[in-house]
C-alpha cells in the first residue's frame, strides 16, 4: 500500500472538521447549555429560537417549553418572571421530575399538566379509564417512558412507567 502524502490528507482533515463543528453545533442546543438565571426572554429566543409552547404562570410570569419533539427525550422549561428575567431553567422530563409529579398529579387539569412535563409525545384514546393517555419519552437505559392517564372528565387520573413499544422495534429506535 503506498503511504498518502500531506496533500492527499487534506479532505479528510477537512471532513474531520467539518464532523467536529456539525458536532460542537449540536453541542449548543438548549438541552446542554440552559439559559441562566438573570438572563432576558429575549436573550433566550435570539438563542435558542422560538419555543415549542409559551405558558402564562402566576404573578405575570411566562414559562417556555423547549420539547425536543415526538420522539426526542427532553423538555426544557425555561421560567421568566413578569420583568423578562430567566428566574429558573430545568429539564423536565426524567425520574425525579415524574416521581415529584405523581405526588401531586391527581385532579390536575390538562393544561396544568402541559405546564408541568410539556406536550407529550404521543396522544392517544381510550385510556383503561376513558379518556387519554398521553406519553414521554425520556432518558433512561431501559426502554421506558412515562404515562398519564386522563379521564373523561379531563382530569388527570395517575401517572406511570411503561414499556415504550418503538424502542426495539426495527427501524423504529428512539434515540
Amino acid at each position: 500500500m503506498k503511504p498518502m502524502r500531506p496533500r492527499a490528507l487534506r479532505p479528510l482533515r477537512l471532513a474531520a472538521a467539518c464532523m467536529l463543528a456539525a458536532g460542537l453545533a449540536g453541542c449548543a442546543a438548549i438541552g446542554l447549555h440552559p439559559p441562566r438565571p438573570g438572563q432576558t426572554e429575549a436573550e433566550v429566543l435570539a438563542r435558542d429560537g422560538p419555543p415549542t409552547a409559551r405558558y402564562a404562570m402566576p404573578g405575570g410570569a411566562t414559562r417556555l417549553e423547549y420539547a425536543s419533539g415526538p420522539a426526542g427525550r427532553e423538555t426544557w422549561m425555561v421560567d421568566v418572571d413578569a420583568a423578562g428575567r430567566v428566574t429558573r431553567a430545568r429539564q423536565v422530563l426524567n425520574e425525579a421530575g415524574f416521581d415529584a409529579f405523581q405526588r401531586h398529579a391527581a385532579g390536575m387539569s390538562r393544561a396544568e399538566l402541559l405546564r408541568t412535563l410539556g406536550t407529550p409525545g404521543e396522544r392517544r384514546s381510550g385510556g383503561w379509564q376513558g379518556g387519554e393517555v398521553w406519553s414521554w419519552r425520556y432518558p433512561n437505559n431501559d426502554c421506558l417512558w412515562f404515562q398519564v392517564s386522563i379521564g373523561a372528565d379531563g382530569r388527570v387520573r395517575d401517572g406511570a412507567y411503561g414499556f415504550d413499544p418503538t424502542c426495539n422495534r426495527p427501524g423504529g429506535a428512539v434515540g
